[in-house]
């Protein structure tokens, strides 16, 4: 009878020991050690193996050697976060042609540093052995950052492989030579290190994070948040204090569970934060006016100042929205259970009473913190549907009590709107569909009924009120603002609209109403798109700071962002002045907060903008794989942009977004003409320019970069011939004047 298997710790011992004296040690010299015999073999090839698989040991053919070793201190690169909240490292200066021995930084020792070490730092740290192999380290020393990474495709070949960067702007692909690879296969979603080799050639990489396989669709997400560093994984504290987290009482509550509050969202919504209630004002001096709830989840209640929970939602800035999947900012247990406003159960909540009269004019409002039950959970169109007469059976029974008189509301809220008169971009949204399989099956507008405006409408109220409540208790806060259009760009849109017939006046503060009575010229002469596109590029960025310059795209003078605590730590803070200010408490905004917010709006208008881009590029991916089998086929769209390379298009079907090349557009010269965004033929005179419909005929397709190519089909619009050195603008100044027109050559092919 054959002796039972030794350990895995058994048997790297053994090898170890082994090697030292003889180099490789062959099976059947591991067999006869520990006097293994007959069938037993088997199971032994099979425990090899399986420690092969693990980093344990290294398998040529029938002999076996042990996995390097590390030294008890060494230089460490943070790579990986576990599910538990630890961190995984990988040793720069390793030299194997084997991957090395897993290490694990657990997050408490890694929390002890400072500042603390995450992912793509490099740390010295002191190495203890494990029983399996393993490595535990504790960090000595914070270093900086670890090497250049990107992400990419490994590619394997005959010996080593290289790596295809999924960035547009990381250039060809790099190198892998053999040992460099680790667990990377054909076809993996890799981090690759450059290797910083001095020298000609080409550029080389090793792997040090294997993601997962690029075959499925789900992975052009994954692609956006790994190459936005979107954090994905909750550390352990924070998962614990979520967990840990209980529902308030009604002890220091106002109890409005009667009141019919619904909730009004996207019918796959997931999380629901904001629920609104009206009803007519029964003050005999208010005729005609209304009182209107807005509450909003309670989330400074579990959130609060220097909380694990709140270090990891300031690290993420928002919740991050892809087409098939979502990032959240605040743990599952908190944005889709204690926070979110479900249907028919108690939740805590931050409200704000308002009144207005009948023309929709705000009288007065006030903040509670309250106890509510959400009476019903309905979708926009269920609502839209209600109101135009076909109710369903969910919306039937709160006609009466909550739908009719939001209603009401509403129409007066409109017309103090209209007054106002805010910016009217009112530009498409698409919504991409997937089947069961997470694919791509097509793409529609997303729906947009007067019930979406209701919400916003209301919405903009309880924020502007916000602000107004922490400005009368000098409360520091950070505001959402939107600067006035830049002016340079301005006065190119300026030109450009003179161009086309339009009028906009000069020497007068801009005002929204400006532009909107442009706008609504266009449509009547069918350029809205065109108009708008250009008026759209002159815009600022919206961003959070603690300077309050107003908003111009609302037209209002003050303004922050209130009512989406579960989705945007911005909404955080709000919350915190208001319950620091009005005495609400726990929860309150702290003195180091508030001496921070200048910092914390920055960081915050950092990340908004690094989720905004993986949303573009996982949707440029998912809409390029798309199209991918339409390569050769005609399509309808408008062009959206010019550049001296070329133009820049969208689908008409799809809200697809391309490019073609100077050089397709036939045989004469065309010159950019920057101020009237537009390339002008210098034969003839014709016109490819910003906003203008055209054909177009698919040629390439890039789904890992999310690249569409198009040729040109249809004929420039008719113009005028140009001065051979006209510039479409006075003399340049020094440093930041209008480009020149830049003469190009286009050739076809």
């Amino acid at each position: 009878m054959s002796t039972p298997l030794p350990s895995k710790k058994q048997l790297r011992d053994f090898i170890e020991d082994a090697q030292k004296k003889e180099g490789r040690v062959t099976r059947r010299e591991i067999a006869r050690a520990f006097n293994i015999k007959g069938d037993t073999r088997t199971d032994l090839r099979r425990l090899l193996k399986e420690m092969a698989s693990e980093g344990l040991i290294d398998q040529k053919g029938k002999s076996a050697t042990a996995r390097g070793q590390l030294p008890p201190v060494a230089v460490l690169d943070v790579i990986a976060l576990d599910d538990d909240g630890d961190l995984t490292c990988f040793p720069p200066n390793w030299k194997e042609d084997f991957a090395p021995p897993a290490i694990l930084l657990l997050s408490k020792a890694a929390s002890k540093t400072r500042p603390a070490l995450g992912k793509g730092d490099r740390f010295l740290g002191r190495l203890s052995r494990e029983e399996d192999g393993s490595y535990l380290a504790k960090p000595i020393k914070h270093i900086g950052q670890g090497a250049d990474r990107l992400l990419g495709i490994y590619r394997s070949r005959k010996v080593g492989g290289s790596v295809e960067p999924v960035s547009r702007k990381a250039g060809r692909a790099l190198l892998v030579e053999r040992g460099d690879e680790g667990a990377a296969k054909e076809g993996d979603l890799v981090w690759a290190e450059s290797r910083n080799e001095k020298g000609y050639g080409a550029r080389r990489a090793r792997i040090r994070e294997v993601i997962g396989p690029i075959d499925g669709p789900a992975s052009y997400s994954l692609i956006a948040i790994a190459n936005h560093e979107i954090r994905t994984e909750f550390p352990l504290d924070v998962t614990t204090e979520a967990e840990g987290a209980t529902l308030p009482g009604l002890k220091t509550r106002a109890d409005i569970r009667n009141k019919a509050l619904i909730t009004i969202d996207p019918a796959d919504a997931r999380d629901h934060d904001d629920a609104v209630f009206a009803e007519p004002d029964s003050d005999p001096k208010n005729k005609g006016g209304w009182r209107v709830i807005v509450a909003i989840a309670d989330v400074a209640y579990f959130v609060t100042p220097g909380s694990a929970l709140d270090r990891e939602a300031l690290k993420r800035g928002n919740s991050t929205y892809l087409p098939d999947m979502v990032v959240p900012m605040l743990p599952e247990r908190l944005s889709n259970d204690l926070c979110s406003l479900k249907e028919g159960v108690d939740r805590p909540a931050l409200a704000v009473e308002m009144v207005f009269d009948a023309g929709g004019r705000k009288r007065s409002h006030k903040f509670m913190r309250v106890m509510m039950k959400s009476h019903a959970r309905l979708s926009y169109r269920e609502v839209q549907e209600a109101i135009d007469g076909s109710p369903n059976n969910r919306a039937a029974p709160l006609m009466a009590s909550a739908i009719r008189p939001l209603w009401g509301a509403y129409e007066a809220l409109k017309a103090a709107r209209e007054q106002r008169a805010p910016l009217d971009l009112d530009l498409p949204e698409r919504r991409i569909l997937f089947d069961d399989k997470g694919a791509v099956k097509g793409v529609k507008l997303k729906e947009r009924f007067d019930a979406n405006k209701l919400i916003e409408e209301f919405m903009i109220q309880a924020n502007v009120a916000a602000a107004e409540t922490l400005e009368e208790t000098k409360l520091p806060s950070i505001y959402r603002v939107h600067g006035e259009p830049d002016p340079e760009k301005l006065e190119g849109v300026r030109t450009f609209l003179e161009s086309l017939g339009y009028s906009l006046p000069k020497g007068q503060v801009l005002k929204p109403k400006n532009l909107n009575q442009i706008l609504h010229l266009a449509e009547e002469r069918e350029e809205g798109p065109l108009v708008s596109q250009t008026i759209l590029r002159a815009q600022r960025q919206a961003i959070y700071d603690t300077d309050n310059v107003g908003h111009f795209g609302l037209n209002l003078h003050r303004y922050v962002h209130f009512t989406s605590p579960i989705r945007r730590y911005a909404d955080v803070t709000v919350h915190r002045g208001l319950i620091m200010s009005l005495g609400l408490g726990k929860g309150a905004q702290s003195d180091k907060e508030a001496n921070e917010l200048q910092k914390i709006a920055q960081s915050i208008s950092d990340l908004e903008r690094k989720s905004m881009a993986a949303e573009r590029e996982s949707t440029d991916r998912f809409l390029a794989s798309w199209l991918e089998g339409r390569v050769g086929a005609d399509f309808f769209a408008r062009i959206n942009g010019v550049i001296g390379a070329g133009l820049f298009v969208t689908l008409n079907d799809t809200g697809a977004d391309g490019f073609i090349p100077v050089r397709s557009l036939g045989t004469e010269y065309f010159r950019f003409d920057d101020i009237a965004n537009a390339m002008v033929s210098e034969a003839t005179g014709g016109v490819y320019r910003i906003g203008q419909p055209v054909e177009v005929r698919l040629k390439e397709v890039t789904p890992l970069q999310g690249g569409l190519l198009f040729e040109m089909l249809s004929e420039p619009m008719a113009g005028v011939v140009l001065p051979k050195r006209h510039t479409g603008a006075p003399k340049p100044k020094r440093g930041n004047a209008p480009t020149k027109s830049k003469k190009v050559k286009r050739r076809r092919y």
